[in-house]
């Protein structure tokens, strides 16, 4: 427990250093990997719903009652370009872990020639499996870990790496209000795209905290990520200052303030989550809309929303993130528990 303390408090300041701008690789591991953390938009850190998808993204989550429980979720995104995940819990003696695979598969490329002419196809395809682990000492406080297995394979590059997740979980003894903190994508590649590329991963220190209504059905999230990035913003090198064709007055490069800088390292969820059938989420992510919104017609660039049916012993999952006008992400996720589904068999 000690050294895993210390590990969570000592590697924000360790792998600090790893991320340069322009040079990561497997970014697809930002990528969401369930419906419902797709209806916020981000990711649910702090909650406790013991579900064995919200383990892909928070292993503190992971406990005895994830066990036989199972998830699998397929997204859609522009183009054609899709993901899916499948995750599970098991009991050893060792503990309760929770192995997944997950991928992401850009689909089929023209290849060509410099003068144009095709000569054939190509694939891209992202992968990765992994498992996780959690320890609790007390009942109101979490801890866990998850390693993961990369690979990468573009027409005929490939890359292999190994990433691990850490985070902690604090809960409130009624869970109205929970804290999370946690590192993610904290590792290393051990053979790149080629001998001069020197990729890194996609290195994220995030903190969530979220607060239940006690008397009605809705909870509230904070999620402050890119954390070990305070500019997190990007802004053009070459920009330089204008003039207004109509005034005459000279136009200032733009500098974010202390205000927007913070902005941008914040996302905001909200769940509707009455004991029915159905459940609504939805998501904001500043930095999202800042980034991808066209400026005459930003649409609902950085919003996310989301529904759950529960049917019988299933529980169904749709939700849509809108980056820009170029389109949309729709994902579906299926969960349920094989235990129930048995004794209905």
């Amino acid at each position: 427990m000690k050294i895993f303390c210390f590990i969570l408090l000592g590697l924000p300041f360790i792998a600090g250093a790893q991320y340069t701008w322009g040079s990561s690789a497997f970014t697809y591991l930002n990528q969401l990997n369930n419906a419902k953390n797709a209806a916020v938009g981000g990711r649910l850190y702090a909650i406790n719903d013991k579900e064995v998808s919200l383990t892909l993204d928070q292993p503190a989550l992971l406990d005895a009652q994830n066990v036989k429980q199972f998830h699998t979720s397929v997204g859609i995104l522009p183009s054609g370009v899709h993901y899916g995940t499948l995750v599970t819990a098991i009991q050893t003696k060792w503990g309760v872990f929770a192995p997944y695979i997950r991928y992401m598969n850009y689909g089929s490329f023209s290849q060509t020639t410099v003068e144009g002419l095709q000569i054939g196809t190509f694939n891209a395809l992202d992968y990765n499996i992994g498992t996780s682990y959690s320890y609790a000492p007390n009942p109101f406080f979490r801890m866990g870990a998850q390693i993961n297995l990369l690979g990468s394979n573009l027409e005929r590059f490939s890359a292999y790496g190994v990433s691990t997740n850490l985070s902690a979980l604090l809960i409130h003894p009624k869970e109205l209000l929970m804290a999370s903190v946690g590192i993610r994508n904290a590792g290393f590649i051990f053979k790149d795209y080629t001998a001069q590329a020197q990729s890194v991963l996609p290195l994220d220190i995030y903190a969530g905290i979220s607060y239940r209504l006690a008397h009605a059905p809705f909870r509230f999230h904070i999620v402050g990520h890119s954390l070990n990035r305070p500019e997190n913003i990007w802004l053009d090198p070459n920009a330089k200052e204008s003039t207004d064709p109509l005034t005459g007055d000279t136009i200032p490069i733009y500098i974010p303030n202390w205000g927007e800088k913070m902005a941008n390292h914040l996302h905001f969820q909200l769940e509707l989550i009455p004991k029915g059938a159905i459940q609504m989420r939805l998501g904001f992510d500043y930095n999202r809309r800042q980034q991808l919104k066209l400026t005459d017609f930003p649409g609902l660039a950085g919003f996310s929303f989301g529904l759950r049916i529960h049917v019988r012993r299933f529980d169904l999952d749709y939700a849509v993130q809108y980056y820009s006008k170029a389109g949309s992400i729709q994902t579906i996720g299926l969960s349920s528990d094989l235990s129930r589904l048995k004794k209905k068999i």
